[in-house]
Formats: C-alpha cells, structure tokens, sequence
C-alpha cells in the first residue's frame, strides 16, 4: 500500500497489524469461498486515507472494507483478540503486545504528522514553537500565551496573556504516542517524568476523545492548544504552530516536510517499528513530528 506524506507529529507512523490466522469471521464468506469483507479498527488519523483506500477498493476489487475509528489502542486490542482481520496503530507494538499479539505481522503502510493546533483571539497565524516549550505547556510550567520563552520564538508578535487550555487525547492514541515520544527527545524533563506511550499520564489540561474530541476542545475554547493529526487540523480549518526542530529550522507542515522526515530514515529494524520523530539536524526540512 502506498503512502502520500504524511506525517508525523512525529512522523507518524501508521502500522497495518494483520494476521492470516483466526481473522474475523464477519466476512460472511461460505462454503470455503474467500470473504467480500474486511473488518478494521483502531487509529483515527488514518481513519481518512482509509475511507478514500476503501472505497477504491472496493471498485477495483468488489470487496467491502469497514473500519471503525476506535483509536490505536482499540486497534491493537482487537487484532489481538483476533475480532478484526486488521488493526491499525500510530504506535508500534511494544514487546509484550507483539508477543500477544502472536503471529501477526507489523506492516508500515502510511505516512502522517501530528500538528499542535491552538486558538488563540488576537494571536497571529502560525506561531512558533519549540519541543522544550511544548513539554513546560503540559508540564504546567507554562501557563499564558504572552510567556517570555513563547514571545522569544516570535519576536515581534503580540501575544494576549490568555491562559494555555492544553487538549490531550483522553483515549489510548497513536497521536499520544507521536506527540509524547518527540517531546521525550526534546525535553529531558518530559522524558524523565512523562515518557512516551499511546495513554501518558496528563496532569494538566482536558482529554478529548478521538481526533474528532480534541479538535472540538480546541475549535471552542480561547486559549486552546492539542495535539492533532494533519488531516483534522486542516478539514476543521484549525490554526496550527510551525515546530523548530533539529536544525533550528519551523517547515511548514505537509507533504515536503513529512517525506523530508521520512527521507532521513537510514534503516529499517527487523519489526519494522519506524520512529520518525525529531528527525536529525541532517534533516533541515524535516517535519519533526
């Protein structure tokens, strides 16, 4: 399956877990004949791609794909309860769910970006902001919009002193993933307290479920700042920042800058857990999420 770019937030990397073995039998199929169906679930940010994927599939093949947005954990509990035929996950496995998950097989099949959304009256349009300010926003250590280390990454903007309503994904999310594994590598902080992971332990702001929840948070709210997968950011018409990565450098987010990210990969581990988050200095053109 191709991939357009895509992202990241991280990059983010949308795995395929199939397996051949005790799929789902919502097919219908009969007799020993093949099924017309295919059961999916799990990440929302592919959920999009998947829709327009499945309906040419269907043309081309006759068969009937039905995916169900559930987040990436769902994803990753279903194919291993074996009640889908595939899941998808921004996340990789982890040890323990490759080995639950027994006999299925991690496919990279996609390629997307996490932005970091806000809404901010009287604020201009795509503010800069860095891995470090990001981790100290959700840490709590960075409560209003007109904070120095904010205004030093936008000289000359004028900034309200809004307070910062962080949005986070209340459900168990590859964009999580993503969001929290670059600010593990940007912020020592973050990485000692917070780590990386589909569900992190939030203690500042509100949780909004799906990409759909979080982006209704921030649409809504003065003062909100989440963490978004491209393909929501931009049918909502959402305000996004430009994130400084490695090379100092704010690429814009989208197709340039994700396969820019995606370029700087050398080399494929054996299961094929990609991370393309925080790209090296190598990479001036690279989308770091």
């Amino acid at each position: 399956m191709g991939a357009r770019a895509i992202t990241v937030t991280f990059l983010v990397l949308c795995a395929l877990a199939a397996a051949g073995c005790g799929g789902s039998d919502k097919g219908g199929s009969s007799g020993g004949g093949e099924s017309k169906v295919l059961v999916g679930a799990g990440s929302t940010l592919v959920a999009p791609l998947l829709a327009q994927w499945s309906n040419d599939y269907a043309k081309k093949h006759g068969v009937t794909i039905t995916y169900g947005a559930i987040g990436s954990g769902g994803g990753i509990a279903q194919i291993t309860a074996r009640t889908v035929d595939f899941g998808a996950s921004d996340a990789p496995f982890s040890p323990d769910q490759a080995d639950a998950c027994d006999g299925c097989l991690q496919v990279p099949w996609a390629l997307a970006a996490t932005l970091v959304s806000y809404h901010v009256d009287g604020a201009p349009a795509k503010l800069k902001l860095s891995g470090p300010v990001l981790a100290d926003i959700y840490l709590g250590k960075i409560t209003t919009w007109n904070d120095p280390k904010i205004t030093a990454l936008n000289p000359g903007a004028k900034l309200p002193p809004t307070r910062i309503q962080p949005v986070f994904r209340s459900d168990s999310s590859g964009d999580t993933y993503a969001f929290s594994d670059f600010l593990a590598k940007a912020s020592p902080i973050w990485k000692a307290q917070k780590g990386f992971s589909t569900q992190v332990n939030f203690t500042t702001g509100t949780g909004g479920k799906g990409n759909d929840g979080v982006a209704a948070i921030v649409a809504r709210t003065d003062g909100a700042l989440g963490y978004l997968a491209i393909s929501y950011v931009f049918s909502n018409n959402l305000e996004y920042a430009l994130i400084r990565n490695e090379a100092g450098q704010f690429p814009v987010p989208g197709p340039a800058s994700i396969t820019a990210a995606a370029s700087a990969v050398k080399s494929i581990p054996a299961d094929n857990a990609i991370s393309l988050t925080n790209p090296p200095a190598s990479a001036p053109a690279a989308d770091p999420i």
